[in-house]
């Protein structure tokens, strides 16, 4: 999963996008980057840093000084198939017959090597193996007359999860799938505007939420005025991908209407009245299980502890691409509190089961301080298919509930009991702002999956 973040119309735009790329740091470890654009009786130019970590590591004071323009787009990346390494960074900077041309993707495209395929046959020269790239190479060879046309001509023929902020100059597009797979807010800034991935990117830089990007909108974003352009043909109803709600955006997040922190105690409180269990204590695993979790206890009337700490120093294991040495991160990203735990029978709510393996360490943990028993329980249904719209679930083998039982899971990870939330109950508590994607959970993809269907490789997306 990555982030997107721009600001159009505003001094220091890049200032903006950095505080915006800053908020979104959980959806992204891997790599960070700027372009920003500056407008002079002379003409236009970009500017561009790219590094990989953290955005704390990627940019300091003197290279924002550098960034200068009032046009901005940044992204925090991690891959979701081996796409990692400065070189798949974003955003992409080139130049073409229309001049400098930047671009900025979350989510997969799911026929990214068939388009590939056809772009290397008609002579286009890769630089990455990341999908976005081939979004640039359409947009460039469009026999269209107009910018807007070029794009509009790309992106009709993209196939998957994307949410794209493009600068053409000094003129910014921002777009987003007719599924509407990804997240992607407009909000306004004194005479200017910021897009984001989330409602948290507005906040820090005090830019005022004014609505979501719709499914499949196009916005063009110029000299202060809002222009919708051509929306892209839709199929089917939108699509949302549910495990933003359950997973990956920040709770002070607000999307599609919904409140993440309130959808996730919905999750919580649901999944109290479908899996109870007699306890003494209800803990969550840190952070994005908390609102969960607090669910859990409010319905259950079970006392809400702190029984794990975090290391908030350590990064997020799940998104990390390499597997490598699972376990013994554990113990570093995570402590328990004895005195919380000792001879507790314990419920411990996690937001989903992907691999299994960080939660068979956390469980030990809890053993270790003195735990009589755990119970785990899940705010969401088990994930027995691989994502292809930009989560890191690429294969079914790496997915513990694709070839256990819900028996042998709770053997595996040595609790006294396992219980998941059903997806009925999941979509019934976040129902006023679907339909949504459940593909990870019910295998029920919403749309063609043209490369898989053609024998071909799943794409490194951008996340």
């Amino acid at each position: 999963m990555c982030g997107i973040v721009a600001a159009s119309g505003v001094p220091e735009a890049a200032r903006l996008v950095y505080l915006g790329l800053y908020s979104l740091q959980h959806r992204g470890q891997e790599a960070a980057g700027i372009v920003s654009v500056e407008s002079s009786a002379d003409g236009t130019i970009s500017h561009i840093h790219r590094a990989t970590g953290l955005v704390s590591d990627a940019f300091n004071e003197p290279l924002l000084a550098g960034l200068t323009g009032a046009t901005a787009i940044g992204h925090i990346r991690y891959s979701t198939a081996g796409g990692a390494g400065l070189h798949n960074a974003q955003p992409l900077l080139v130049r073409y017959s229309e001049g400098e041309l930047a671009l900025a993707h979350n989510g997969n495209l799911t026929n990214a090597q068939e388009l590939r395929t056809r772009l290397v046959q008609e002579g286009a020269l890769f630089q990455s193996n990341i999908d976005s790239e081939t979004i640039v190479h359409l947009i460039a060879r469009s026999r269209r007359e107009t910018i807007d046309g070029q794009i509009d001509d790309a992106l009709s023929q993209l196939e998957g999860a994307f949410s794209l902020l493009i600068t053409v100059e000094d003129t910014l597009y921002a777009a987003r799938d007719p599924q509407g797979f990804r997240p992607l807010v407009l909000g306004q800034l004194g005479g200017g505007f910021v897009v984001a991935s989330e409602t948290c990117a507005l906040d820090i830089v005090g830019a005022r939420y004014l609505r979501d990007i719709a499914p499949g909108e196009v916005l063009r974003i110029r000299d202060g005025e809002l222009t919708a352009l051509r929306p892209l043909p839709a199929y089917k109803p939108p699509t949302p991908c549910v495990f933003e709600l359950v997973y990956f955006a920040r709770p002070d997040s607000r999307l599609w209407g919904a409140s993440v922190d309130r959808s996730r105690r919905r999750f919580g409180h649901q999944l109290a009245l479908e899996q109870p269990a007699e306890a003494d204590c209800v803990i969550s695993v840190p952070d994005s299980a908390n609102s969960a979790a607090l669910g859990y206890a409010e319905q259950s009337g079970i006392p809400f502890e702190l029984g794990l700490i975090r290391n908030h120093y350590v990064g997020r294991t799940f998104i990390e691409p390499s597997q490598v040495g699972r376990d013994s991160k554990v113990r570093l990203k995570y402590s328990a509190v004895r005195e919380v735990l000792e001879g507790q029978r314990v419920v411990v709510v996690d937001d989903s089961l992907v691999r299994g393996t960080t939660s068979r360490g956390l469980v030990t943990l809890l053993r270790e301080a003195g735990a009589r028993e755990v119970h785990f329980r899940l705010a969401s249904p088990p994930v027995r298919n691989p994502c292809y719209y930009g989560i890191d679930m690429p294969t079914r083998e790496e997915l513990i509930a694709s070839h256990l039982s819900e028996d042998e899971i709770r053997d595996k990870l040595r609790v006294d009991s396992l219980g998941y939330l059903s997806q009925k109950g999941m979509l019934a508590a976040v129902e006023e702002a679907g339909p949504f994607c459940h593909a990870c959970f019910s295998g029920d993809y919403p749309t063609v999956l043209a490369d898989l269907e053609r024998g071909h490789a799943v794409a490194a997306g951008c996340g």
